[in-house]
This record gives structure tokens, C-alpha cells and sequence, in this order.
């Protein structure tokens, strides 16, 4: 079956939120020594630079679900592009820390809101069989903005801008963030949301766009879905005992997916690299090298998700990433070994690009049935972020104490998260959102 035109487009526009996301998620890791010297910056309030916009990042995932739900998946995005550009450009002209800081935080809430929308727009136009895939597109886009970021930071290196070098940095940003809001203004609002609003016509007009064969039978499953749940399926709470299942997954998923390490590595590669004793320069270069692995493992798990499933995924991961980073951790105890840093970094990179990475927004946007996905995605969100800022504020702090105490932990980490996915999770491939609430033991 091929793609409709109108589908792809809906998925790559939103995608670019993702990119945006990785971009500004990685480009900080080649801008702290910059501001390390511009700031006399301690490696407390170096952490406090990276955690600036992880705070916003928490607040924007945990409130992005009021105006999703409200104006739109598609119209919420809008603002989401206007936080992007606004903090770009705000990083790049920094006057002071504090600026610099209210210009990371307002990135964030770019960052948390796209990472709640963006997901759960693609999930709820996209049919069951592209499910998978598409929804894996996101990640497959916040890698990619990963890359670029990496790539980005070695190019703008390569100039020798001397002091401006991390301001130029942060500004190549706002191009693509200019672009993302343009061309959300060219993409139709999702069915789900619209059946939810009473606008039915306006839904099947959609479902018909992006070539859904059976729309008319779908979009009475959508009706139906609405019409049986509570309060004919208006937005209700999520709090309640009925989604207790949903709830736990998706706070586990997205503490499991940061208590990994991934950000913490991510946000401080280049740093990591030089404690190992890489130069700069080098630094930079063999962060493009994990950038370039994180985007190829991301393509094979979008080509078999939807084949092998997300559980069997998650587990291939946890145990590739446990394994690498207790290397990590034995490098840093025992101080040799350093040559093979790299590659242990590039390992982890690949198993978690092929697992943990490609699955945990396609999971989430799969479990909560539609009158409560916007604050289920949300919440998992949240779980994701807030836990980001908690390692990303204090790993600077722990690594210049002890460089491997942090990789021990992620290891002890990973081990928890396999068992806890062997035993409880479900496997959610190939199964329509309206089916899945049975699955869980949803009832209305």
C-alpha cells in the first residue's frame, strides 16, 4: 500500500517539531566550554545552563495537553514554532546569563509542547498499519536534529569565530524553526480531534485526504468510540482508577527512557570526551560519529516496529545498554582503556536509537484512549522531562566527583527497566487506538 501524499506531508511537517527538538536538545553540548569561559561558570551552574530549558521543557509537556485540547493538536504546534524561533534567536543575542536563561526556558516549552503534540497529531491521522512507522518518523526527526546540531557545531568550529562561536551555535536554529511554522499553516487538523469537537463532515473530509480506504468505516469507529465513553466522550480525568495501567506505562517508559543516561550524554558528550582526554576539535568530530549512528539504528527500528513490536524492541535495547555502560562505568573507575570510549558510546547509541529511542513516543501515544491521550501524552512527557532536568542539572556535579558513579547507575537502571518491560508491558503493535483501551482493561 503506498503512502498518500497528504499523509506523508502531515507526517514530515510535524516531524519537523521533532527536528527542532533534537537540534536544540544537542546543540548545548558543543557550546559549554563556550559558556563555561564566557560566564566563570562552576560546573553547578553549568548545570543549571542545560537545565534552564529542561524546566521549560517540563512545563511545557506537562501543560501542552490544555491547549491541545482545546485549539488543536495542528494549532498548538503553531505556537510551539513561535517558541523556537523566539528562543534562537534570544540565545544567540544573549546579553547576560539571565538572558540567556529565560532564552533556554522558552526553548523548552518549544521542546515539551512538541514532544506531547507532535507525536499524538501524526498518531491519531495516521491509520493502524502506518501507525508504527509514521509515529516513529518523530524520533526518526529528533535524531536527525540530533545529527545536524553535532553536525552544525563542528562546522561553526571549523570557522574559528573565537568568543561568538557558541552564539552563532544557537542561531542556526532559527531558520528551520521559521520554516516548521510556515508549513504548519498547510496541514489539516487530526479526525480524533475533530469527532471530538462535533465536527464529524470535517473529519471524514481528512480521513478521505490522507487516503484512508475505509473512512467511512473508521470514522464510525471513531463516533462510537466517543459515544460509549463518559460524558459522550468530552475530555475527562485522567487521574482515575480505570487508566491505571495506561498511567503506569507511561510514566515508567519515560522515566526508564532518561534514567538510561541518554540526555545526560547527549547534553555532555563533548564533555565526556575531554574528561576521556579528546581535545576540542575532536570533541566535536566524533560527536558527529554518535549523531550519524543514533540516525541509522533510528531507520532499521522505524523499518521493524511495526513488524517485531515495541516490547521486543525495548528489551534488545536494555540489554545492549547495560552492557555498554558498564564498559563506560569500568573505563572511568579504572582509568584505561580510554580508546574504546567511543565505540562502547557508539554501541549505546545504536541500541538505544534502535529501542528505547524509536519506541517511547509511538507507545505512548498508543495507550490512552482518545477523550484522555492529550493528558496521557502529557503526563508520560512530563515523566520523560522531569527527569531529564533532575540527571542533566546534577550530572556535572556527580561526573566531577566521580566520572564513572553516573554510568553505574545507569546500568542498575537499565537491568530494572528489562524486567519491569518483560513482566507488565503489553505489546501494542498492529492494534487500532480504539481497540487498545480493551486490550488494557479500559472499560467505559
Amino acid at each position: 500500500m503506498k503512502l498518500p501524499g497528504s499523509l506523508l506531508k502531515s507526517t514530515v511537517v510535524a516531524g519537523l517539531g521533532g527536528l527542532l527538538f533534537g537540534f536544540d536538545t544537542a546543540v548545548i553540548s558543543g557550546t559549554t566550554q563556550g559558556l563555561t569561559q564566557e560566564y566563570h561558570l562552576t560546573p553547578h551552574l553549568l548545570g543549571v545552563t542545560v537545565a534552564s530549558a529542561l524546566a521549560g521543557t517540563v512545563i511545557g509537556a506537562m501543560f501542552a495537553g490544555v491547549p491541545g485540547d482545546r485549539l488543536g493538536r495542528r494549532d498548538s504546534l503553531r505556537w510551539m514554532a513561535v517558541f523556537y524561533v523566539v528562543s534562537a534567536l534570544g540565545s544567540a543575542l544573549a546579553w547576560n546569563w539571565d538572558a540567556l536563561l529565560v532564552a533556554r526556558f522558552i526553548g523548552g516549552l518549544g521542546i515539551g509542547g512538541s514532544s506531547v503534540l507532535a507525536p499524538m497529531y501524526i498518531a491519531e491521522i495516521a491509520p493502524a498499519q502506518w501507525r508504527g512507522r509514521l509515529v516513529g518518523f518523530f524520533q526518526f526527526s529528533v535524531v536527525g536534529g540530533i545529527l545536524i546540531a553535532y553536525l552544525s557545531n563542528y562546522l561553526v568550529g571549523l570557522a574559528s569565530l573565537g568568543l561568538v562561536e557558541w552564539r552563532w551555535k544557537f542561531a542556526v536554529a532559527a531558520f528551520p524553526a521559521a520554516i516548521f511554522l510556515a508549513m504548519l499553516f498547510t496541514i489539516p487538523r487530526t479526525p480524533r480531534w475533530l469527532v471530538k469537537k462535533g465536527r464529524v463532515d470535517e473529519a471524514r473530509a481528512v480521513l478521505k485526504l490522507t487516503g484512508d480506504p475505509h473512512y467511512e468505516r473508521d470514522l464510525q469507529e471513531i463516533v462510537e468510540s466517543f459515544a460509549t465513553a463518559e460524558n459522550g466522550g468530552r475530555s475527562e480525568r485522567l487521574f482515575t482508577w480505570k487508566y491505571r495501567m495506561p498511567i503506569f506505562l507511561a510514566i515508567s517508559i519515560g522515566m526508564f527512557n532518561q534514567l538510561e543516561g541518554i540526555n545526560a550524554i547527549l547534553y555532555y558528550l563533548n564533555d565526556i570526551f575531554a574528561k576521556a582526554g579528546f581535545s576540542e576539535m575532536s570533541g566535536n568530530l566524533q560527536a558527529v560519529a554518535v549523531g550519524a549512528t543514533n540516525l541509522i539504528f533510528t531507520i532499521i527500528a522505524m523499518s521493524l516496529i511495526d513488524k517485531i513490536g515495541r516490547k521486543t524492541l525495548l528489551l534488545i535495547g536494555a540489554v545492549g545498554n547495560a552492557l555498554c555502560l558498564a564498559g563506560i562505568s569500568a573505563i572511568f573507575a579504572l582509568q584505561s582503556h580510554q580508546d574504546l570510549l567511543l565505540w562502547l558510546l557508539i554501541v549505546y547509541i545504536a541500541c538505544f536509537a534502535f529501542a528505547q529511542g524509536a519506541v517511547i513516543w509511538v507507545y505512548i501515544g498508543e495507550i490512552f484512549p482518545t477523550q484522555v491521550r492529550a493528558k496521557g501524552q502529557s503526563l508520560g512527557s512530563f515523566s520523560h522531562w522531569i527527569m531529564n532536568f533532575a540527571i542533566s542539572l546534577v550530572f556535572p556535579v556527580m561526573a566531577a566527583r566521580s566520572g564513572a558513579w553516573p554510568f553505574m547507575f545507569f546500568t542498575a537502571v537499565t537491568v530494572l527497566q528489562f524486567f519491569v518491560v518483560l513482566f507488565v508491558y503489553p505489546e501494542t503493535k498492529g492494534v487500532t487506538l480504539e481497540e487498545m483501551q480493551h486490550k488494557l482493561g479500559i472499560t467505559p
